[in-house]
């Protein structure tokens, strides 16, 4: 039973928004997020190489208060669960502006800052990857 239901899961985690049926027959729904290969600066992911840590935070940035330029040795993935985030990549210069619902594949190695362009409090899940006992945020100097 658990492999069959386990099936199901995984099949309806293909689509693009599928109900399945838990043990008890009640509806599950999945609704994908995004799929992603690369960064949001085109980079392709690439994952720690040992000892792999996976750490969630969430984070509440107030309107208008601008985070410091860094930059990440590993990846990160933020889930905006509320407000509007500008980031900004400081060697290009592009920035993309993310609000409810976005989910952003941070850029990895290159230098950037966010910001509150909005109103509202930006409220961030955010999932680091990262080699285990280290940090995934370096300031620039």
């Amino acid at each position: 039973m658990r492999t069959t239901l386990a099936s199901v899961l995984l099949l309806a985690c293909a689509t693009s928004a599928a109900q399945a049926l838990d043990s008890h027959g009640a509806a599950v729904v999945v609704s994908p997020v995004a799929s992603a290969t690369q960064t949001a600066s085109g980079q392709p992911i690439t994952l720690p190489q040992k000892n792999v840590q996976v750490l969630v935070s969430t984070y509440e940035i107030a309107p208008g208060a601008k985070l410091p330029v860094h930059k990440h040795p590993f990846p990160r993935y933020a889930y905006v669960q509320a407000g509007t985030l500008e980031v900004t990549n400081v060697e290009t210069g592009k920035s993309t502006t993310y609000g409810p619902g976005d989910f952003v594949v941070e850029m990895i190695g290159q230098w950037h800052r966010g910001a509150n362009v909005g109103t509202d409090d930006v409220k961030l899940l955010v999932i680091d990857q990262v080699e285990e006992g280290t940090q995934n945020t370096i300031l620039q100097q």
